[in-house]
């Protein structure tokens, strides 16, 4: 009876001791875990606290998947055009990286992108800067002028670049060829952008309309790429288009940036004053190019291009027009040369515009927005 006892007791000792023991284990997991709650909670802090200053706040619904993978992206001459679309994937959480002279590239990697725009405010966007491309990317956006093209590749190597997409955003219809002849060729997909974006200084960007708007296209790029990146660019407010037909894409925008450009630089005038003062040129040089346009196997309407002529604010100037009053070596060649090339091949008389591009041939290249009388 008393070993009974004994034993009765002794069990309820060891039973108290575990208790204890219990006791003493949980606390120390709620202590651990509390601790490790602060310690994480902490760490979120800092890093939305550096991701706030990194980068300016993202457009509501702009905000890409927490689990989706986010491309990097370089870009190719980050001027008006250029700058723009990098301070919009940027601000939209994408890697950026920026190619441009020595100088550019110090002012974007110290300052950022600083982004004046009536439709998404005014903010500043950080990247990544370099004079060449020194790692593969997801895509790489070529925003130079038809002018510096060649020298501007040279940033990007086929080697450095990998297989990532080519994306020209360039005035004309002859680069794909040579893009394709430099960097593989199923990775090349031309685009066509609507926008009228200004560089101020280096790395002020001045976005004045109230839209801009991409075409994707590639007649040998994978249209699964070319869908990802047309879903990258949307997210970052830039709406844009994979469109399956590449050569009317390109004539779509020659066919109204050539007489546009052409008209506004040889009389130094802005649209408005163009459209009402020389309409019978206008009337005959969107005609030439529509024919052109057609027989290059792109449908255009003379109709529809004047109506938008006449839509366009009255103040609008073309690139080359800016350009001619800046000094700047002119875009003649990838926009009248091309279309004159384009004629002489399908015999497409085109008097009036080879009349202009001839004028401002002879006329070089002005300093300031005289007209050419």
């Amino acid at each position: 009876m008393t070993r009974d006892t004994t034993k009765t007791t002794d069990a309820k000792k060891t039973t108290d001791a575990e208790k204890a023991a219990d006791a003493r284990n949980t606390a120390d997991a709620t202590r651990s875990a509390d601790a490790e709650k602060t310690a994480d909670a902490k760490k979120k802090k800092t890093t939305t606290g550096a991701t706030d200053t990194a980068k300016a706040p993202v457009a509501a619904g702009n905000t890409p998947a927490a689990d989706a993978p986010r491309p990097t992206v370089a870009v190719l001459g980050p001027g008006g055009t250029g700058g723009l679309l990098a301070a919009l994937l940027s601000r939209a959480g994408h890697r950026v990286v920026c190619l441009a002279g020595e100088a550019t590239a110090d002012t974007l990697r110290d300052s950022g992108i600083r982004v004046r725009s009536r439709r998404f405010g005014t903010f500043t966007a950080a990247v990544e800067a370099d004079t060449e491309l020194r790692e593969p990317v997801d895509a790489c956006l070529i925003a130079v002028k038809h002018t510096s093209l060649d020298a501007a590749l040279t940033r990007v190597s086929p080697t450095a670049l990998g297989d990532a997409l080519v994306v020209p955003l360039l005035n004309g219809v002859e680069h794909p060829t040579a893009l394709r002849a430099r960097y593989r060729a199923d990775r090349v997909a031309p685009a066509v952008i609507r926008v009228e974006s200004a560089r101020v200084a280096p790395g002020v960007i001045e976005h004045g309309s109230d839209f801009v708007e991409v075409d994707l296209t590639g007649a040998t790029a994978p249209r699964p790429r070319l869908d990802a990146l047309a879903s990258v660019l949307t997210a970052a407010g830039v709406t844009t288009r994979v469109l399956g037909d590449e050569a009317a894409a390109l004539w779509a925008k020659m066919a109204f940036l050539a007489p546009f450009a052409l008209l506004t630089t040889r009389y130094a005038l802005p649209l408005g004053e163009a459209r009402t003062r020389h309409r019978e040129e206008l009337e005959s040089l969107v005609a030439e190019t529509t024919a052109v346009s057609r027989a290059c196997g792109a449908p255009a309407d003379p109709a529809q291009a004047l109506a938008r002529y006449d839509a366009f604010p009255p103040t609008a100037k073309s690139s080359m027009q800016r350009d001619a009053e800046a000094g700047r070596p002119l875009e003649l060649d990838a926009i009248g040369g091309a279309l004159l090339r384009a004629a002489d091949r399908h015999g497409v008389p085109v008097p009036v515009t080879a009349r202009l591009v001839r004028e401002l041939r002879d006329a070089g290249l002005p300093a300031s927005g005289h007209s050419f009388d």
